[in-house]
């Protein structure tokens, strides 16, 4: 696991210590991705830079950029490679020796007998570039599910590359205009999703994608469009009777056994997160299963009962023996939150990444891997929204006329329930009656942060040209291709949500502690085997991830596996109403922040007040607008070696000035 990053001259050459100097600058903005080793190299033409994290091979001969013994392939490489020993052994049978034992050499051996063909055979996480001189030849990929990034930008004559966005502010010249149609995804989703990213001149290369920079016959440089190399089956809607159910969650075993354990491979010490879900604990339960000593195992909790899992985590922990690490999380969030923001380099609000930092960080104390549960809501349909989109489909089947009943009766829930979630309850209402709206539509009150319906009063003058265009677009290609609703959601969310919040979420958080962080659950193979069951296989009975839980059932307590999902989330909607009231407040009422035109000022102030009052939890909204506005602050009003600089702990969250403070007052 590490940071690259590079370039590639379309143009007339710099000075080669000059071009040493850009991507050592490059590397040195991404070096807690990798504090073991660092290397740049160049020839004039292109560049890579590396800082390598040492999981597999520890020695000098695992040094990155790595080339060939003949000096004809460059490459950095990001991630790990599970089944190289596997890659390793055909190509020596091919007669290619090695100098290393490394994961790195296999891809680069691998290219010069397969081609681009060698990322079919990869089995892990990646994200690489391989220069081939002769040819003239850059590519640049991404793995599968998208758990490694990489960021490009053509600056110049040079395209440019890294493993974060700040690897390529780092590149001189970068515009750091915003793109407005990213900040439109963003205030829709919390995140920006690929191929968008917070600066208009900048793009992330999708998961499973390649992208390829090469000179043609005519010396002229081409710039690849971006190519899908993988896909996952779409959703199967074969009959469930077809299917036999016990069959299946003997597979599930077999291929969940064998992606633990090829992610047990390691040179250093390994351990596990556990949240007390039903996902990190089936992953330590097979990790104690197939090792001969006790498993490390981390656990956040939280003084607010309502986020806190570590009685189940305990459960857990006690039966299989692991040596467990256990952290009750009382953060200061404005101390926190500018580290986070400079690590996340854009804006960036799932708050989970705020418990996610500190489980590794103290998972960082003992160990340099971490296994996690990623990816088993997504592989079998687990998110407690996939029952509410079950029930708008069977309620689909109700005939019209008796609609006005579904909203008597949700009426008449309790008034402080009703006024505590009256946004959610409306919209939720709105996707019930109105069947002719498309499923992205319906489905968004579950996922979206500001709905479509509120924008018109949310905002600003340099939003306002993308209330004509919804963000929630975007999903409807995977409800399109989906037989169901249910699997239409669950489709959506596998290709937006998990690579570009869930995968952004852990890779950040991890990488900002120097700690490599693996999914068994994402293993390309067992997507693939559960993509290719349909949705009421995986849901026998509308269980959520039911087939996932009857297999695990010999392995975990009953109780463990068959209560509410609860997540892994923290008490933002708590701290909006006392640590971070006042900075709240005074940054996102600033005029700072209502002169960037994005979100209108009275629109911000009738949520926080309402927020704080309790007539409505608006907690969501703040958060994404409050990173945003800190965003903004620290890497685009700044310089960019400012920007560059590392905040400490405790640094200031955002200078509001005397005046401003008695602007907001007054109004």
């Amino acid at each position: 696991m590490c940071g690259i990053s590079g370039f590639l001259l379309l143009g007339p050459g710099a000075d080669q210590a000059v071009l040493r100097a850009r991507l050592n600058k490059q590397i040195d903005a991404i070096r807690h991705r990798g504090p073991d080793d660092r290397g740049v190299w160049t020839d004039g033409v292109a560049g890579l830079g590396h800082a390598r994290l040492s999981i597999i091979d520890l020695s000098p001969a695992g040094h990155q950029p790595m080339t060939t013994t003949d000096s004809k392939f460059w490459i950095v490489f990001n991630g790990e490679i599970y089944n190289f020993q596997e890659i390793r052994a055909e190509l020596q049978a091919k007669g290619v020796s090695f100098k290393s034992n490394s994961d790195t050499e296999c891809i680069l051996e691998g290219y010069r007998v397969w081609g681009d063909a060698v990322l079919d055979r990869l089995r892990g996480m990646f994200a690489l570039a391989l220069w081939d001189p002769g040819r003239q030849r850059l590519l640049l990929a991404r793995d599968r599910l998208g758990k490694k990034p990489l960021y490009w930008a053509k600056i110049g004559n040079a395209v440019v590359f890294g493993s974060e966005l700040k690897a390529v502010v780092a590149w001189p010249g970068l515009d750091r205009s915003p793109d407005y149609s990213a900040i439109h995804q963003y205030l829709t989703y919390q995140y920006i999703p690929a191929p968008l990213t917070i600066f208009s001149g900048v793009k992330k290369l999708p998961a499973a994608c390649k992208m390829v920079v090469e000179r043609g016959p005519d010396g002229q440089w081409n710039v690849g469009a971006m190519e899908r190399y993988w896909r996952l089956p779409t959703p199967n809607a074969r009959p469930a009777s077809q299917f036999d159910a016990k069959a299946e969650q003997e597979r599930f075993l077999e291929l969940f056994r064998e992606s633990v354990r090829l992610r047990m491979i390691s040179d250093v010490p390994l351990g596990a997160f556990l949240s007390g879900g039903v996902d990190s604990s089936a992953v330590v339960a097979m990790m104690a299963m197939l090792s001969d000593k006790p498993v490390k195992t981390f656990s956040i909790g939280s003084p607010h009962k309502e986020y806190d899992e570590t009685k189940y985590a305990r459960m857990v922990a006690e039966r299989y023996g692991t040596d467990h690490e256990e952290l009750i999380l009382e953060p200061n969030a404005a101390e926190i939150l500018p580290r986070l923001i400079w690590h996340y380099n854009e804006p960036y609000a799932d708050a989970s990444m705020i418990p996610t930092y500190y489980v590794s960080k103290m998972a960082r104390e003992h160990v340099t891997v971490a296994l996690n549960g990623d990816g088993g809501d997504e592989a079998l349909i687990g998110y407690p929204r996939y029952d509410t989109v079950r029930g708008l489909s069977e309620f689909d089947m109700v005939p019209p006329a008796l609609a006005p009943f579904a909203i008597k009766a949700v009426n008449a829930l309790p008034g402080s329930l009703r006024e505590a979630h009256a946004d959610k309850l409306n919209r939720f209402l709105n996707a019930m009656v109105d069947r002719q709206q498309p499923n992205s539509r319906r489905y968004a009150f579950t996922i979206v942060s500001i709905a479509d319906s509120q924008k018109e009063e949310a905002y600003g003058p340099a939003m306002r040209p993308y209330l004509e265009s919804s963000a929630l677009n975007l999903l409807d290609q995977y409800f399109d291709a989906a037989p169901d609703f249910v699997s239409g959601a669950n489709w959506a969310d596998t290709h937006v949500y998990l690579p570009d919040d869930l995968m952004v979420k852990v890779d950040v958080a991890s990488m900002s502690v120097s700690l490599e962080s693996r999914s068994p659950l994402l293993d390309h193979k067992l997507m693939e085997w559960a993509f290719s069951l349909p949705q009421s296989v995986k849901t026998p009975g509308n269980i959520s991830k039911g087939l996932f839980k009857r297999a695990m059932e010999p392995y975990l307590p009953h109780d463990l596996l068959y209560r509410p999902k609860m997540g892994f989330g923290c008490p933002i909607d708590h701290w909006l109403r006392a640590d971070l009231k006042e900075i709240a407040y005074d940054v996102l009422l600033s005029d700072t922040a209502a002169n960037r035109g994005i979100v209108e000022r009275s629109y911000v102030k009738r949520m926080l007040d309402e927020h704080v009052s309790m007539v409505n939890a608006h907690h969501t909204r703040l958060f994404a607008l409050l990173n945003m506005e800190l965003w903004f602050r620290m890497w685009s009003d700044q310089s960019v070696d400012a920007a560059l600089e590392r905040p400490e702990l405790g640094a200031k969250i955002g200078a509001v000035s005397t005046e401003e403070r008695a602007t907001v007052a007054a109004e």
